[in-house]
């Protein structure tokens, strides 16, 4: 009788199991379904702007030369007056792994804008992965995985950076296995130091600060919660330091000091530092979700009487994300040029991960009132304009220049641009004269194109003032809008519809 009650009773813990599982691997594949669509959807509509093509035509160089360069022969590709790459114009501004990525990529699938965003657009959808996974690692059998992942997956501000030809998703993919491998590490899992070994190195060439941000979080956590586990974790950052030390060593020799970058003022740390906070509470985490948080804590400390132990448990948990947050903000104030919500691009799905933490507590509370809040958070996100984005034509200034100059010029062509210029080298392939350092004004003497913004000067409109006559060109007017950029990746400033508003562009050919 025992033994018929033992075999029914294990039967139905293993049916039970399996509709747990299986239930958990069906809302897994719709959340890796729906990241994969909203991030691949429409990715080539839109030309590259100007940074991310700087970083395809440095990939580009690759597949002449070998190595990233900041000059083709043809075109400089710097934004910099030149402070981005050294001798024989070796890139040293930013390691070189997406620039590689790119080029790999290119050689496959072509160069165009489509296969120049694709590699970041997979990076990204790794990172919605790897965020169920890092959550699941941290709490096992919950709500939070899934929420967590589902939550990132429509987060308009990481789907905007995911989508850009640029280092952002690669850092962001990196940081996220590099938090999963430490937290293997500290369940002692059988390959996780080399895993954690690899992952920093890699997110090192992704964009070499953000391994600051990284070893700075694993450490005080260690040191806090797991000093069991430091003599491990930090053999692995000896490791990864001694590995990448001639990197280091190599771009330490960069005057990244010329023009911007620099140690900030202690004001000044405090003023960057608080405006990436204002990003975080603008576009990624409201401020009334803290009132929630409150609540929820308050109710379950008198509703389940947690034990110290489990408090700090808990808090173990929850501080990795936080302590990686901090550190994000408080290292790109440090060293970072004026504040850009792109540096935070790490950090997002930690703060993700906070949300789904408090949604999974107000659930605890009641359902509905877990979903209302999810409710309210898509109500007040982007996702409708992104929406709307991915499945209309959109049309910049760039693009419709950079097709006029296609249709009426020849590669041969010289453009003196203050304007779009590493846009028109990418989807041109013409020399493009921008006034940069390492531009020869000379050739703008007699270009046959010239696209200057309106309301810009600079060394080429001072040049082109004194030295050509404005009665050899010809004005021409495209059906474009006059806008300062062709997009751009900062959610408060990109724009998700062709604007309507602007005037239209203009650009000049040389009367022959």
């Amino acid at each position: 009788m025992k033994d018929a009650m033992s075999v029914s009773s294990l039967a139905e813990s293993i049916s039970s199991r399996w509709r747990t599982n299986k239930r958990e691997c069906l809302i897994f594949l719709a959340i890796a379904c729906a990241a994969l669509v909203l991030l691949l959807a429409n990715l080539g509509n839109q030309y590259l702007w100007a940074d991310e093509a700087q970083t395809a035509l440095v990939s580009k160089t690759i597949l002449t030369y070998g190595v990233p360069r900041g000059y083709d022969g043809k075109n400089f590709f710097t934004q910099e007056e030149g402070a981005e790459f050294g001798k024989n114009y070796i890139w040293r501004w930013h390691t070189w792994l997406p620039f590689y990525v790119v080029a790999g990529f290119y050689k496959v699938f072509g160069i165009n804008a489509f296969t120049s965003r694709l590699p970041f657009a997979l990076f990204g959808f790794g990172t919605v992965l790897l965020t169920y996974f890092f959550a699941r690692a941290l709490w096992p059998g919950g709500r939070i995985p899934a929420i967590a992942s589902g939550l990132l997956a429509i987060s308009v501000p990481f789907l905007l950076l995911s989508r850009q030809c640029r280092y952002y998703s690669a850092a962001t993919f990196f940081s996220m296995l590099s938090l999963y491998a430490y937290v293997a590490l500290l369940q002692r899992k059988k390959h996780a130091a080399v895993t954690l070994f690899v992952a920093s190195t890699l997110l090192f060439h992704s964009l070499h600060i953000y391994i600051a941000v990284l070893f700075a979080a694993l450490f005080l956590h260690a040191v806090i919660f797991h000093r069991d586990r430091l003599k491990p974790l930090i053999i692995v950052f000896t490791l990864t330091v001694l590995f990448n030390a001639p990197w280091l060593i190599w771009m330490g020799g960069m005057n990244y000091a010329h023009p911007f970058l620099r140690l900030q003022h202690r004001f000044i740390l405090y003023q960057f530092s608080k405006r990436y906070v204002e990003y975080i509470v603008s576009y990624v985490f409201p401020v009334w979700l803290l009132a929630l948080a409150f609540v929820a804590a308050v109710v379950k400390f008198f509703k389940a009487r947690y034990s110290f132990k489990q408090g700090w448990s808990f808090l173990e948990k929850a501080s990795l994300p936080v302590f990686f947050i901090i550190f994000n903000i408080v290292v790109i104030a440090v060293v970072a040029p004026p504040t850009f919500f792109r540096y935070l691009a790490p950090a997002i799905p930690l703060v993700i991960m906070l949300i789904a933490i408090i949604v999974d507590a107000v659930a605890d509370i009641h359902l509905l009132l877990a979903v209302a809040t999810a409710v309210v958070l898509i109500a007040t996100s982007q996702l409708k304009d992104y929406f709307y984005e991915i499945t209309h034509d959109y049309d910049g200034p760039e693009e419709g220049i950079a097709r006029y100059l296609n249709e009426h010029g020849s590669p041969e062509d010289v453009v003196a641009a203050n304007r779009g210029e590493m846009s028109l080298k990418f989807h041109t392939g013409m020399k493009v004269v921008g006034g940069y350092k390492g531009d020869d004004l000379e050739a703008a003497r007699n270009a046959r194109w010239i696209v200057i913004s309106k309301d810009s000067g600079g060394r080429l409109v001072e040049y082109l003032s004194s030295n050509i006559s404005w009665d050899r060109y010809r004005k021409i007017e495209l059906n474009y809008p006059d806008i300062a950029w062709e997009n751009r990746e900062d959610p408060g400033e990109h724009l998700f519809r062709t604007s309507t508003t602007a005037e239209k562009v203009v650009i000049y050919e040389r009367i022959n």
